[in-house]
């Protein structure tokens, strides 16, 4: 081993991992189990319509060529799909790429990064890596956003505002009313991320940001993504939609053909097949109440579920009762101290997680 080895930036350096939920295979070697199910990392539970793969695979045979690196023919099915116009669409790898490129395109060293806590995991991630100043605000007794508490947080030079709706991991969301009451408190200057990684799970009641507040505040920012909703986690495809400036500024950051050709032709058959995916979504929609009214019927208190998954808020049980549930084969995810999410999967795979929780855990 070499005496010296060269040093990260103290901002890399000091960065804590974004941790992924724990794969089944991993889960069954350290327990000498087998049979596991993974419901940690929110995923589809079916695999990609057939339509999709064959495009995916139809595409394959051009890998030897870049693709488009604008994923310009995304950008424009998009556009008619959502009745908005390309120019204000960008498409990324996943929307966790876009955050990333929102971060490289809005935040210097000392910046404000205003967001609510517990959220995403990526955004204390990203703030760090940019050497920005993390302000956040507690969630409410409802595991919710506290509006109040973020409007008094955010200062005329604070320069970006993170919101997760539906939250991850709690799964609560917010109306657009109230984004739109928020918003009008908000520097023009102050970019407004809308993270809407699970829009096809919430209540349309709540309302559509792209169509409701996109217009209206060129400040905001909506990220959406191919992988939960429409399967396609393993291949990394997002977008983005807001003022078609900011849209350009954001896509001076896209790393050269990070949307690759397999990713751009899963998109388009996505976006071509909704109504097939939607049968999907309401089959998850299903399950969710499944599951939902299961846990309330013996006793356990649940946020407002709004995305693909459950959040049990454990408290100090968070670590005990998650590890009871590995060791049965039933792979959770936990934040410790906080609560367990556990992904909507299967009827199959839904129900034994509510039969081992049974025998497990009761409500405190």
């Amino acid at each position: 081993m070499p005496a010296e080895l060269p040093h990260a930036r103290p901002a890399v350096d000091q960065l804590p991992a974004y941790r992924p939920g724990k794969g089944a295979a991993q889960a069954e070697a350290e327990h000498g189990i087998t049979n596991a199910i993974k419901l940690a990392s929110n995923e589809n539970p079916d695999p990609p319509l057939d339509s999709i793969l064959a495009a995916v695979a139809a595409t394959a045979a051009g890998a030897n060529r870049y693709a488009d690196h604008r994923a310009t023919a995304v950008r424009e099915r998009i556009g008619t799909w959502l009745d908005v116009d390309p120019r204000s669409v960008t498409v990324g790898a996943g929307s966790v790429g876009l955050l990333q490129q929102l971060f490289l395109t809005f935040v210097d060293p000392g910046d404000e990064v205003v967001y609510p806590w517990r959220s995403f995991e990526v955004y204390p991630v990203y703030t760090r890596l940019m050497a920005g100043r993390e302000v956040t605000t507690p969630l409410t007794a409802d595991h919710a956003f506290d509006l109040d508490a973020l409007a008094a947080a955010i200062t005329p030079t604070t320069r970006m505002v993170l919101l997760a709706t539906p939250n991850n991991p709690t799964g609560t969301a917010l109306r657009t009313s109230e984004l739109r009451e928020l918003l009008q408190g908000v520097s023009p200057r102050t970019v407004v991320v809308i993270d809407e990684a699970y829009r096809e799970f919430v209540d349309p009641a709540l309302g559509d940001p792209v169509r409701e507040l996109v217009p209206d505040f060129p400040n905001v920012v909506v990220t959406r993504t191919f992988s939960k909703a429409h399967g396609l986690a393993g291949i990394r495809v997002g977008y983005a939609i807001g003022h078609p400036d900011v849209i350009a500024s954001i896509d001076k950051t896209l790393f050269p053909f990070a949307v690759n050709g397999l990713a751009q032709a899963a998109a388009l058959a996505a976006i071509d097949a909704i109504d097939e995916i939607q049968v999907r979504v309401d089959r998850i929609l299903a399950e969710r109440s499944r599951v939902v009214s299961a846990l309330m019927a013996d006793g356990w208190q649940l946020p407002d579920a709004q995305a693909n998954f459950v959040y049990l808020p454990l408290g100090e049980r968070t670590d005990a009762i998650y590890l009871e549930l590995e060791k049965r084969g039933v792979v959770t995810r936990p934040f410790s101290n906080e609560g367990i999410r556990v992904t909507i999967g299967s009827e199959e795979q839904n129900t034994r997680f509510l039969t081992t929780l049974a025998e497990v855990a009761r409500p405190a």
